[in-house]
């Protein structure tokens, strides 16, 4: 399992609170029907489940399970499941809720919905991490399902996640049914549904972000510094496209600690060196241990936080000398130090638009299922591109005309969205 968190989280703001106020000041901003506000202020289901599992020396243990199906006003919950110790039920509806407005912004037919098990997976087995998974979809039952709420991998969850997900959600269906639930989950090994460059898109999205955020700027990525929080899937894709043409990654933070060098890091050196090392950067020849207090002040242009939330506080965001914050995860600023970040001049890409491109992935995988279809890796790449920099413009354009910064920019899409679907529709009864 890629484990992307790291060892100095800050101080605990909960999440929920933070996505509240970025909701609040976009609804004020916007004028939101009150009615409208009401209903997305809180999810529409929230599941708490308590399951047993047989671990390898034959002893029961007892899971928490979570998901948390924020809104479908728009198409289908849509979201991952983390396996985590620290998650609990308002940080999963906090993330659901971002879900909402990231399938919004990104024009998808989905709603936001999240979930996981509170649980620290390397503690476990493989196998009993394979059984953990299926009993944890099994619970779930129908409260999944491909036309209803479709879970994608997320913190400590990858393909081989969703593959057991699928068989067993799959195998509780007629044996002629079974074929058209594969679309249950997204994200699954391209050899059991899965969708070629769906590994990369979170990532590859982040860069065409930040490449569509220098264009805008009239500024040429060759040269820039980096730096990245989280060596997983995100960080290491993003690092990836970025140095391909031509930035350079000086510094990463992962949970086991935080090296640098100024003349730059070597991303596919780095990646095979965590692949033999039980997944650490730590003692990667050329580089530096630095503190790990001292990641956020390092010198750099470019800064992708693409661990977990919270990670920019007030004291760290009057620490960070980059002039644009990338946002891979989810919720990685909180409320009080954007404020600051943005008096600093500091630019900031929000997390439902910069990490979109994972969802976007999940949503060709989804078409590609339904439809019985197969695209190849150049196809998808070209769709991905296609849609974050639609996207991107519009936000970029809707910030100029309105002079506001990215994050509100984009919560004013994603909600005027919904509010134009629900007035539309009305209300049942």
């Amino acid at each position: 399992m890629a484990v992307v968190e790291v060892v100095n989280e800050a101080p605990k703001q909960g999440m929920l609170k933070n996505v509240m106020q970025e909701f609040d000041a976009a609804c004020d901003f916007i004028h939101l029907n009150p009615n409208i506000k009401r209903i997305l202020s809180v999810p529409n289901n929230e599941l708490i489940i308590h399951f047993p599992v047989r671990m390898d020396n034959g002893e029961i243990e007892i899971f928490k399970g979570y998901r948390v199906q924020h809104n479908n006003a728009l198409g289908p919950y849509k979201g991952g499941l983390r396996y985590h110790p620290t998650i609990d039920i308002d940080s999963v509806k906090a993330l659901a809720m971002w879900m909402t407005w990231k399938t919004s912004l990104a024009g998808l037919p989905y709603g936001g919905a999240k979930g996981g098990i509170q649980m620290d997976p390397k503690k476990y087995s493989n196998s009993e991490l394979e059984r953990i998974t299926r009993r944890f979809a099994f619970a779930l039952g129908d409260n999944i399902g491909p036309e209803h709420d479709i879970p994608a991998p997320d913190v400590n969850t990858n393909a081989q996640t969703m593959a057991w997900i699928a068989d067993t959600y799959m195998s509780t269906k007629a044996p002629a049914e079974r074929s058209k639930n594969m679309h249950v989950v997204t994200g699954k090994p391209v050899g059991s549904g899965g969708l070629e460059g769906r590994d990369r898109a979170t990532g590859y999205g982040v860069f065409l972000t930040i490449r569509c955020w220098a264009e805008n700027k009239k500024l040429d990525l060759k040269g820039r510094t980096f730096i990245v929080q989280g060596f997983g899937n995100v960080g290491y894709w993003a690092s990836h496209f970025l140095q391909q043409v031509g930035a350079k990654l000086v510094a990463v933070q992962d949970a086991f600690g935080t090296i640098a060098n100024v003349n730059g890091l070597e991303v596919e050196s780095l990646l095979d060196y965590t692949t033999s090392h039980d997944g650490s950067i730590v003692g990667f020849p050329g580089s530096e241990v630095v503190a790990n207090d001292d990641f956020f002040g390092l010198n750099c242009d470019i800064f992708i936080p693409a661990a977990l939330g919270n990670q920019i506080t007030e004291a760290r965001a009057r620490q960070i000398k980059a002039f644009l914050i990338a946002e891979g995860a989810n919720g990685p600023t909180t409320f009080e130090s954007e404020k600051i970040l943005n008096e600093r001049g500091i630019d900031i890409i929000p997390d439902i638009l910069c990490n979109s491109g994972g969802v976007i992935g999940s949503y060709f995988e989804w078409l590609q299922n339904r439809n019985g279809e197969l695209w190849d890796l150049d196809e998808v790449m070209t769709k991905i591109e296609k849609k974050i920099t639609e996207v991107f413009k519009k936000v970029y354009e809707t910030s100029q005309i309105k002079n506001i910064d990215l994050r509100l920019a984009a919560y004013v899409i994603a909600i005027e969205r919904i509010e134009k679907a629900y007035i539309q529709r009305g209300i049942f009864p």
